[in-house]
């Protein structure tokens, strides 16, 4: 009698479900979201079923999980560069020392994910635990990554993960091996996630942890989980480094934040957990340059120099980071710090003719007067032969001094060889020079010379049009700028439209193309940056526009 009131209380149950999730059934846009929400939805409903099986054997997980991680690494296969590696290595390291203090004595591997918008972390049966660089990206100390890497080693340790594959592979009729991996990205049950937070705790405190780094990664989740209520959507905010729809699924997957700091710091009290200092996270100057190199891509220089010195602080030999440095501080007219900053580069990197470029633009817009013997001094104490590309620098550099013969020795190789690819490069680069030297009949010739060989370069085609607006030749400039389509229009190339319509009168539709150019941070608002590069026509011609554009904004301001 028991076993058939048992059985009905399940078919109950079970029919009580199926009513439920059928009026519960929702309309969900489509989005990488729609899984995770799906599986945390199934996962509290089974959580309340009784759902009967003998638990696997520890071979059996294991050899579950090698296969699952196989399908999904090399899903994700590509080539790993240096410093993909040395994370791979450092978190294999960090959840090394972790797995010798697990209760379940499994083969753990760990995986690092280097896909900034992946910001979770998971882990499948058997041992394998992935790491996303978007949530490493977040964290400051190794203490917090422990933190999250021990989490996902308790859903191993305590057979959360062994018993959703099984849970799923009864309700769903599939082979172990037809899962998806979603399944276990995916959050647990509440009980679940909030006893994988005070083992994996635990379990870094054992390892030598501070118990603040778990404190501090769910004070990160905090946050995040604020910008995300308030639909922050501005650039500068952190949500626009993440992926949206990957926080909607993890917030909606897993326990409040406040909640789990509140276990975590009750944990503290009642164990008397000591708070020692936490570790330095050895590879954070990976990610302070990226986020250096992507400040920098937004027009942000003050924070992209912050955050490469932040970098370099750490890890000084890194050309990633000086070359972010150097251009931030060049965009910020900081020509000097520029310039000292690019001869460090030049001192550890391997040669790159844009490097060098770089380094003769910030001596010549430091002082123009000693720039050409600083930058000789370097090209004569590299202790190799000079690369042909150090000529066009040079060159430039000894014209700006006065001395034109170098710039024409050079003009004329690149003439006598106009079938090389390198060759419009280098009389582009001579124009550009004798641009910026004054001499904007030369400055034209050249770079029509480098058009001719390179037909629609929207680079070159800017540059002539810079030069013929110096010659007044406004309308040409103006075809010039429309010659070539360019899908990313480049700042240069709008301040350059801009100022021929405003030297040819037509105010209104240079206003349209200025403050398209200037809106927000643009080194066009810094004067000194102007008068270093343009011509003196140009630095009047933007002030006076700027002074426009005000006028025209407190205007606007007043009707309002």
């Amino acid at each position: 009698m028991k076993r058939w009131i048992a059985l009905s209380i399940i078919l109950l149950l079970g029919g009580a479900a199926i009513v439920v999730s059928e009026r519960r059934k929702v309309d969900v846009a489509p989005s990488p979201a729609a899984m995770l929400y799906l599986i945390a939805d199934t996962e509290q409903e089974l959580t309340r079923m009784p759902v009967n099986f003998t638990r696997m054997s520890d071979d059996e997980e294991i050899a579950i999980g090698n296969q699952l991680a196989k399908m999904y690494v090399s899903q994700r296969e590509e080539k790993k560069d240096p410093q993909t590696l040395e994370i791979e290595n450092y978190v294999s390291h960090v959840g090394a020392q972790l797995a010798a203090h697990a209760h379940r004595r499994l083969p753990y591997q760990f995986h690092y994910i280097p896909d900034d918008g992946f910001l979770n972390a998971f882990a499948l049966p058997g041992g394998h635990v992935f790491v996303g660089s978007g949530l490493i990206s977040l964290m400051d100390s190794e203490d917090e990554l422990a933190a999250v890497m021990g989490h996902e080693i308790e859903h191993i340790d305590h057979y959360h993960c062994a018993d959703r594959a099984q849970r799923e592979r009864a309700m769903r009729k599939l082979p172990f091996l037809g899962l998806p991996v979603e399944l276990f990205e995916a959050g647990y049950s509440k009980d679940q996630e909030l006893e994988a937070d005070r083992e994996g705790t635990r379990l870094a405190v054992d390892s030598g942890y501070s118990a603040s780094g778990a404190v501090r990664m769910f004070e990160i989740f905090q946050r995040l989980y604020d910008e995300y209520q308030g639909k922050a959507k501005t650039p500068e905010d952190e949500l626009a480094n993440v992926t949206r729809e990957t926080l909607e699924g993890y917030f909606r997957s897993h326990p409040l934040p406040s909640e789990r700091i509140a276990q975590i710091q009750k944990m503290i009290a009642s164990k008397s957990w000591p708070l020692h200092a936490e570790k330095e996270l050895a590879v954070a100057y990976i990610f302070w340059t990226n986020r250096a190199a992507a400040a920098l891509e937004n027009r942000r220089f003050t924070d992209a120099q912050q955050l490469a010195t932040r970098s370099l602080h750490m890890n000084p030999q890194q050309p990633k980071a000086l070359l972010t440095l150097a251009k931030a501080q060049f965009a910020q007219a900081h020509f000097d710090e520029a310039a000292a900053t690019y001869e460090k580069l030049v001192g550890i990197d391997v040669f790159h003719a844009d490097t060098a470029s770089g380094y003769a633009q910030a001596l010549a817009a430091a002082d123009r007067a000693t720039a050409a013997a600083k930058f000789r001094h370097w090209v004569d104490t590299r202790g190799g032969p000079a690369e042909r590309d150090l000529q066009v620098p040079m060159a430039g550099l000894v014209l700006l001094s006065g001395d034109p013969s170098l710039a024409k020795s050079v003009a004329a190789t690149a003439m006598s060889n106009e079938g090389q690819d390198w060759a419009p490069d280098w009389l582009g680069q001579l124009g550009w020079w004798y641009y910026v030297a004054g001499d904007h009949l030369t400055a034209l010739t050249l770079t029509s010379q480098a058009i001719q060989l390179r037909p629609g370069n929207a680079e070159l085609t800017t540059q002539q049009a810079w030069t013929q607006i110096e010659d007044r030749k406004l309308s040409d400039a103006l075809d010039s700028l429309q010659a070539t389509y360019d899908s990313q229009p480049r700042r240069d190339r709008q301040v350059a439209k801009a100022v021929a319509y405003w030297l040819s009168h037509q105010n209104d539709q240079a206003m349209i193309d200025f403050e398209a150019a200037t809106n927000g941070t643009s080194e066009w608002n810094n004067a000194a940056w102007v008068r270093a590069l343009y011509s003196p026509l140009v630095a009047d011609s933007v002030k006076d526009m700027q002074a426009e554009l005000a006028r025209r904004r407190k205007l606007a301001s007043a009707r309002r």
